[in-house]
């Protein structure tokens, strides 16, 4: 076996009881959400006993689906299974560099809240969508997002996958281009345009409210959306422009794959990125982790191939 990789899921992946198994388990994890739930009361309850709807609010994501990502990666350490570099998709970059320790689980936690309620609030300022783009490769989705005003090209998923992000009233005309072209699109469970300049405003906000953390460089290397390169310098400046910027995921992994990461780990909510990287190389091994009875399976496969 080569290098593990912990990649820590993004909004759009969560579902009602997410991580109650998790918490469930006890230990570090408990004391995760135990934490969490002091800071801010409720996001037990919205985690375990919420609807889709209530988890569909991005203020209530972000802080939500951020401890059951590093809930996934709190348990997979107890057993005795590391990473040896993470990454994140999106709200999942907040994890991963909770857990390679460029700052405390807590303050995470209060940095993914307000991360979320930024974020949501940009999304009442107009009303705007994103969605999946498939079959067709990402220099023709740009060069179709180039017809409207206010759409854009934000999420370089996979070969035949790009996401899209921006006004809700352009979209069924760029629907209608995108099948001309022979591609489909696919709706995506979250509510603002992400990524994209409706983030400016929002990540502003977001920028001056990490002046009041003590954020360091990672233990372990983290590998930005923003670059698809371990984080090197000022983490808040990337975490700054992450927010309104396109996440370069393709690149990420077959970064990691050439740096030498054999074996990547989802954690959190889900099975998305685990399809990604299976498009993206076939000559990896691709692991999920999302409650007590993926963790207890991934445990025993991961070490019979140590």
């Amino acid at each position: 076996m080569g290098k593990i990789a912990f990649v820590f899921s993004g909004q759009g992946a969560q579902y009602p009881g997410m991580g109650k198994s998790l918490y469930e388990l006890g230990g570090n994890v408990k004391k995760l959400y135990d934490d969490a739930e002091a800071i801010r009361p409720g996001t037990m309850m919205q985690s375990f006993e919420g609807t889709e709807e209530e988890l569909k609010i991005t203020a209530n994501t972000q802080p939500c689906l951020y401890l059951v990502d590093l809930g996934a990666a709190v348990a997979l350490e107890e057993n005795g299974i590391h990473a040896d570099g993470v990454a994140g998709f999106s709200l999942g970059e907040i994890a991963a560099l909770a857990y390679a320790q460029s700052y405390t689980y807590a303050d995470g936690f209060k940095i993914v809240t307000k991360r979320g309620q930024f974020m949501n609030n940009a999304a009442q300022g107009a009303d705007t969508a994103m969605a999946a783009v498939l079959k067709l490769s990402a220099e023709k989705v740009e060069e179709l997002t180039e017809e409207f005003e206010n759409l854009y090209a934000v999420n370089f998923n996979s070969p035949g996958q790009t996401v899209v992000s921006g006004l809700k009233n352009e979209m069924a005309d760029f629907e209608a281009k995108v099948k001309e072209a022979g591609g489909r699109i696919i709706p995506l469970a979250v509510s603002a345009a992400f990524h994209s300049p409706f983030m400016d405003e929002a990540s502003e906000k977001f920028a001056f409210e990490l002046t009041s953390y003590e954020i360091t460089t990672p233990k372990i290397p983290v590998y930005a959306n923003l670059t698809a390169l371990p984080y090197e310098g000022d983490v808040k400046e990337g975490l700054k422009l992450q927010m309104k910027s396109p996440v370069r995921w393709q690149t990420t992994i077959e970064n990691m794959i050439s740096d030498g990461f054999t074996d990547f780990i989802e954690v959190g909510a889900g099975k998305t990125l685990c399809g990604l990287i299976k498009k993206i190389s076939k000559e990896v091994n691709v692991y999920s982790v999302q409650d007590a009875e993926t963790l207890s399976a991934v445990i025993e496969e991961v070490k019979a191939n140590a």
